[in-house]
């Protein structure tokens, strides 16, 4: 990647060392091509309340995060469906889940963060 955009795998093993930093727990239940994926990551609370932020490349080549157009009704059970519905459209989409003390608060970070 000459444009100087973080490969995928360098942007999931950041996200994986800051849940784990902050306390949590972090899995990557899909992995997607190394270099320029795209990224979908689970956010939760003790297990429960399934938040899905993802990051997405912009026209202008530039990625940035937000929240998935991809959301359920708060039943984790739903999770894997939706997961491998995903991975059937978009085999390079890497799955993360972060268990965070703080998931809103992590959301709004990576928002910010662009």
């Amino acid at each position: 990647m000459s444009d100087g955009r973080l490969a995928a795998s360098v942007v999931v093993g950041g996200l994986i060392r800051k849940a784990e930093s902050d306390g949590g727990f972090a899995a990557v239940l899909a992995k997607g091509d190394s270099t320029a994926g795209s990224i979908l990551v689970i956010l939760t609370e003790k297990g429960g309340n399934p938040r899905f932020i993802e990051r997405v490349l912009q026209p202008d080549g530039q990625y940035i995060w937000g929240d998935s157009p991809t959301q359920i009704s708060g039943n984790a059970a739903e999770v894997p469906n939706l997961v491998a519905k995903r991975r059937r459209f978009d085999p390079d989409l890497w799955v993360i889940e972060l268990d965070i003390p703080s998931a809103e608060r992590f959301a709004a970070e990576m928002s910010a963060f662009g």
